[in-house]
């Protein structure tokens, strides 16, 4: 047991711990290339099931404010051209992957209602490849899973007869203690990194703010903090509010670009 305790630790220790622009430590397991082929093969994927705006408006909209915000994004997360695809649909989201690719749906478009609060969400996502968190998800669920697989096989050693009921409360210790707020810490931080980006790409950091507080207006019905993976919207413009004093100087020393959003 002690033996496989240990290699389970130096497998976790050799994986690489590194630390995010925002000084939070991370546990990285996985290569870069092998996220990039990840995200590049399941943004292929979306792309036959999803419809496909054929809107020259909303592309050229779309394709504006992504261009500003990719401009500004360090080569250590991509270095080349971002591919960005607009779906034609009402769901409320966008996201960013591994690789260069931008999704945005035609219904945060309703949400989002300037360039800046657009801004605001690409700025965002894009949070989330230049933090590395895809790399985190992964990994912290891999760790996990050795972690409790090890627990298990002490626990058959010892034959403690409640071994089922201990393992039902650790998946769920594990769940709501580690890897929500772990997806909590991770929004958090693309949206702090994410006003940064889009005041370096022109788009005012204050028109993140208001972006949320549209957000709060459609999720009455969300789950209680502590039992969701992202912070409470409440939580969300606090932060951003408390940022805006470092991400303002960013905004005042940038070019503004000129995205006209169409009639929706």
């Amino acid at each position: 047991m002690k033996i496989k305790l240990a290699v389970c630790l130096a497998v976790m220790t050799l994986a690489g711990c590194t630390t995010s622009s925002t000084g939070r430590s991370q546990l990285m397991m996985m290569s870069a290339d092998e996220l990039n082929k990840m995200g590049a093969a399941s943004f292929e994927e979306m792309k036959t099931k999803e419809k496909i705006s054929q809107s020259p408006e909303v592309n050229r909209y779309v394709q504006c404010v992504a261009s500003a915000i990719t401009e500004n994004v360090p080569k250590s997360a991509h270095d080349g051209e971002w591919e960005v695809v607009v779906f034609d649909s009402e769901q409320v989201n966008a996201f960013a992957l591994p690789g260069g690719k931008i999704g945005v749906y035609t219904g945060i478009l309703k949400v989002a209602e300037t360039q800046d609060q657009l801004g605001a969400i690409i700025g965002h996502e894009v949070g989330h490849v230049i933090e590395s968190h895809s790399n985190e998800r992964l990994s912290s669920n891999q760790a996990s899973q050795m972690g409790l697989s090890l627990v298990n096989v002490l626990l058959e050693s010892q034959n403690i007869e409640s071994r089922n009921t201990v393992m039902a409360g650790l998946g769920l210790g594990m769940q709501y203690g580690v890897l929500m707020p772990y997806g909590r810490s991770h929004e958090s931080e693309a949206d702090i990194v994410g006003q940064d980006l889009m005041a370096k790409s022109g788009f005012d950091p204050k028109a993140s703010i208001k972006l949320w507080q549209n957000m709060a207006k459609l999720s009455n019905d969300a789950p209680a903090e502590f039992m969701s993976t992202h912070p409470s919207n409440a939580t969300r413009i606090k932060q951003l509010t408390e940022h805006l004093p470092k991400s303002t100087p960013f905004f005042t020393q940038a070019t503004a670009p000129k995205c006209v959003k169409p009639v929706m």
